[in-house]
């Protein structure tokens, strides 16, 4: 079982070759079958028992090989904490903040933050849920699954190009159904993300331990599984709705998603 089994993740990997020459011979010299997943969900987990800022340990990376050449998605993990922590303390009144996070540790996260906000995250995560406009990056023959030493598991993997392809016919559909909103402006900051990573890069979307939840949900509604999983044509189905200006058909793959996904959103509530 996962470290972190309710984490979904949607991760950028960039050729090898775009990256600073020390980093090229670090993560060049990996090997292809190191699971890196189960170590960057180890770190995070002793994070939340023994606060350490994450700039003590060099960071890691996933690393996939694909047509003969080396693609890295690099943790981002000083980058991730401190945006983590931000949108924690915007959630609460400054006067609790202090009970959750030390003074010390803010100052561990803040050090070089003016650099940290110029820098992407190649990874971002999702708990006990995946966001639809994640699907809607990807197509059916493009997902895999399947079971490992972990469990269940399902990988979505595109080409960059494909995914902003996508993302572009999905925000215009939800502009033209919706207008400008939260909804729209989501699915604009996804396609902005995307923007900022090479030409040649590969988009995976992975559903980490949601994919166990998801697996036992549908077969205690009598189906066959992750195989009975059809999250990516739901949204595909939605879009084309929309798209036609027809309302009919863009709820019923909006709400066949949702009905699926729920089941696993409110495990959370019974942790």
């Amino acid at each position: 079982m996962r470290p972190t089994p309710y984490v979904a993740s949607l991760r950028v990997y960039e050729p090898i070759a775009s990256f600073e020459h020390a980093d090229q011979l670090r993560w060049g010299s990996l090997p292809i079958e190191s699971y890196t997943g189960r170590e960057e969900q180890l770190r995070a987990l002793h994070r939340t028992i023994l606060a350490e800022p994450p700039a003590l340990k060099a960071d890691g990376a996933h690393i996939i090989d694909h047509d003969g050449k080396r693609f890295v998605s690099p943790w981002s993990t000083s980058r991730r904490c401190w945006e983590a922590a931000e949108e924690f303390k915007s959630s609460l009144p400054s006067s609790v903040i202090p009970f959750f996070i030390t003074d010390s540790l803010l100052d561990e996260l803040s050090e070089d933050s003016a650099d940290l906000e110029t820098r992407v995250p190649y990874i971002i995560s999702e708990t006990w849920i995946i966001p639809p406009r994640w699907f809607s990056l990807f197509s059916p023959e493009e997902r895999l699954r399947g079971t490992n030493s972990d469990g269940p598991f399902t990988y979505m993997r595109t080409e960059i190009t494909n995914a902003k392809k996508r993302c572009q016919v999905t925000h215009e559909a939800v502009r033209q159904a919706f207008g400008p909103g939260p909804v729209e402006d989501e699915v604009a900051q996804l396609l902005n993300w995307l923007n900022v990573f090479h030409p040649e890069s590969i988009v995976e979307c992975d559903y980490g331990g949601l994919a166990m939840y998801l697996e036992k949900s549908l077969e205690d509604d009598g189906q066959p599984g992750l195989e009975a999983d059809t999250s990516i044509e739901d949204v595909h189905l939605s879009i084309q709705g929309l798209q036609a200006g027809d309302g009919a058909l863009a709820g019923r793959g909006y709400e066949a998603l949702m009905k699926r996904w729920r089941k696993v959103a409110s495990l959370e509530q019974a942790m």
